[in-house]
């Protein structure tokens, strides 16, 4: 980073925002393979809470690479990038009071802590949902064929086949969608937000 750059403080603090709002700035941070659910959950939960008449926006990990990361390929070192990225706007998102949502296979636990940290120290919470369902699963599901190509060896890093997908350890919110439907997901998270006050 060049060392002539300066932070340009506004003239409304995040607590102002907050109470003119009517609520607090927070990151859900869904991870999970492809197919797990992430995204059909995220665009219902947004959905939730727009109807709740709350300031809700998702990203999303497809989109997303459509522009502002659309330089980025998925080998781990583009991967990590695009998670550095993730966190950084998400924080952006959330400090202007949003309840963000990104759904991103975000397979490495290392990136996941650098997005929450980021989180961290602009005192803005980090809610990691991890989105769990097993690779069978998932395979059945496959929606866009993506696991029967990466098989037949037509797509390389794919996650879960020929790259890693490590498992949160300790989310704050765990659901298994092989057992939990979209409706259930949404009640679940909705009422951990309500429950720590951010909505």
């Amino acid at each position: 980073m060049a060392s002539n750059i300066v932070f340009h403080p506004g003239s409304v603090d995040g607590a102002e925002r907050a109470q003119l709002l009517g609520q607090k700035g927070v990151t859900i941070w869904f991870t999970g393979l492809s197919a797990s659910g992430k995204s059909t959950i995220a665009c219902a939960l947004e959905q939730h809470l727009l109807h709740l008449h709350k300031f809700a926006y998702r990203l999303d990990g497809d989109n997303v690479r459509f522009g502002l990361n659309k330089d980025l390929g998925f080998d781990e070192k583009s991967r990590n990038e695009n998670i550095r990225r993730i966190g950084e706007v998400s924080k952006l998102f959330s400090d202007a009071s949003c309840v963000t949502l990104t759904a991103f296979i975000s397979p490495y636990r290392a990136d996941r802590a650098v997005a929450r940290e980021v989180h961290d120290k602009s005192g803005i919470p980090f809610v990691e949902v991890f989105i769990d369902a097993p690779l069978h699963v998932v395979e059945q599901r496959d929606p866009k064929g993506l696991y029967k190509r990466a098989r037949a060896g037509e797509i390389k890093d794919f996650t879960g086949i020929s790259a890693p997908y490590e498992a949160p350890e300790s989310p704050e919110i765990h659901i298994k969608t092989a057992d939990c439907d979209v409706t259930e997901a949404v009640r679940i998270i909705t009422q951990y937000l309500s429950d720590k006050g951010y909505i």
